[in-house]
């Protein structure tokens, strides 16, 4: 069947080229003889083409098969490649194991020295790394990093690195030394300026104290210098060219210091008493104020009464002894005991002029403790309300409350206390006054009566 349809083929083309050549020969033939050599010239063409074709084809199939094979040999090769790699890596790690092991026996005593230095190194770091003396010479470390990570044992260089760091660290330690260097401030700023470094302690600029930030590598001033008298020491310090000065040091290397500093100042301890606070205040300075005015008024009116008693025979309305006197002057007339009633009566009207506020000064120190009393009550409310809700887990959640319902009672006695004693001293300053009308009263009307007999 194959060789049937194959035939047909061929006879199929074998047509078409005679058709074509047909009339193609018809167009060039002029006689049955040509057409018939035109013919035999392009069937001896075709079969000569077919024939290089057939050559061709087969050449090729020969070239495929041989580098099909060549490909085979090569995928063998690496096959045997990848299998003696294998084996070489499987022995390799034996070696190394072995190798590993044989490292280990000879370290020996070894091993020990590298545990040491690398735990010193790592020690020495940290001390380092955070003394203020980095501060002045920065990079210390940096040496002392590669022994702590190393595997192997330190070299000779290395641990006199080590040694050095240690010596470095005492020495500077009992230092004075005032170098140049770059300060962070708190504004963000850069300044360049003189920095004292107080041995390993303190770092002091400009009449002000400073921290050594090791993670920045930067100098800063502290959030809040100290107290005022701590801060005169420096400057004084800083001043002196010559000789010997005291100072403040913080001997836990600026720990002490920091914590310090965090503490509430008197301005925030004042605020912590919140608005019961604010009200003892305006009552404290309510007093103050009256008393001021008492004191200035009873101050004038006793400067007026003592020039009065130099001239007893001219009485004037602008003092209380004046206005005393003018009433027995218009009743001169009057018998003894008559006299003795409007004398009163003048010294009554007296009375409440001279002593107005003195009382209210008096209130207002009985109302200070109390008021102080009623923060204390306040806070320690808001303390139960915190530990109802949140536990006493954190100390600082209920710490505003209780700070109130302390600074309260504070607040209330400070202020108690002066409007106390300022109240004394206005109403003793308005008893003497009305004292001395008594006194001027109770002479004239004995004098009255002595005329009168």
């Amino acid at each position: 069947m194959n060789k049937l349809v194959k035939s047909l083929l061929v006879a199929a083309a074998f047509s078409l080229s005679a058709g074509a050549s047909s009339a193609y020969a018809q167009d060039e033939a002029k006689s049955l003889d040509q057409l018939l050599d035109l013919v035999k010239q392009n069937r001896a063409a075709s079969q000569r083409i077919n024939a290089e074709r057939e050559a061709e084809f087969t050449s090729e199939r020969a070239d495929k098969q041989a580098l099909l094979n060549q490909a085979k040999r090569q995928l063998a090769d690496e096959k045997a490649r990848g299998q003696r790699l294998q084996t070489e890596f499987a022995e390799n790690e034996i070696s190394l194991a072995n190798k590993e092991t044989e490292l280990q026996n000879a370290l020996g005593t070894l091993g020990e020295i590298v545990g040491v230095a690398r735990g010193a190194a790592a020690d020495t770091i940290g001390r380092v790394a955070t003394s203020i003396v980095s501060a002045q010479y920065p990079g210390r470390e940096d040496v002392l990093e590669t022994i702590a990570e190393a595997k192997e044992v330190p070299t000779i260089a290395e641990l006199e690195e080590l040694w050095l760091a240690w010596l470095t660290e005492m020495k500077e330690s009992g230092r004075v030394v005032t170098f140049n260097s770059d300060v962070t401030l708190l504004n963000g700023s850069t300044e360049n300026r003189d920095v004292t470094r107080i041995g390993v302690f303190n770092l002091i600029s400009n009449g002000e104290y400073f921290n050594y930030n090791d993670s920045a590598e930067e100098i800063q001033p502290l959030g809040r210098q100290p107290e005022g008298f701590v801060l005169s020491t420096v400057e004084a310090f800083e001043a002196t060219d010559s000789g010997y000065e005291g100072l403040y040091i913080d001997p836990a290397r600026g720990q002490i210091l920091n914590l310090a500093t965090q503490k509430a100042t008197l301005e925030e301890r004042y605020h912590q008493g919140g608005t019961v606070g604010y009200v003892i205040t305006v009552a404290l300075i309510v007093g103050f104020l009256i008393a001021i005015y008492k004191f200035i008024t009873l101050g004038l009116e006793s400067a007026k009464m003592r020039s009065q008693l130099k001239n007893t025979a001219n009485p004037s309305d602008k003092n209380a002894l004046g206005r005393i006197l003018k009433v027995y002057q218009e009743n001169k007339g009057a018998d003894t005991e008559n006299l003795e009633l409007k004398l009163d009566e003048a010294i009554l009207r007296e009375t409440p002029r001279i002593e107005s506020g003195v009382n209210i000064i008096k209130i207002l120190a009985a109302i200070a403790p109390l008021l102080g009393l009623l923060g204390t009550v306040v806070g320690m409310i808001g303390t139960f309300q915190s530990i109802t809700l949140f536990g006493t887990g954190d100390p600082k959640i209920m710490a505003g409350d209780i700070s109130m319902a302390l600074v309260t009672t504070a607040l209330g006695l400070i202020a108690a206390l002066p409007l106390i004693l300022v109240h004394a001293i206005v109403a003793a300053r308005a008893k003497s006054i009305v004292h001395v009308l008594d006194e001027q009263a109770a002479g004239i009307v004995a004098a009255h009566a002595e005329k009168k007999e």
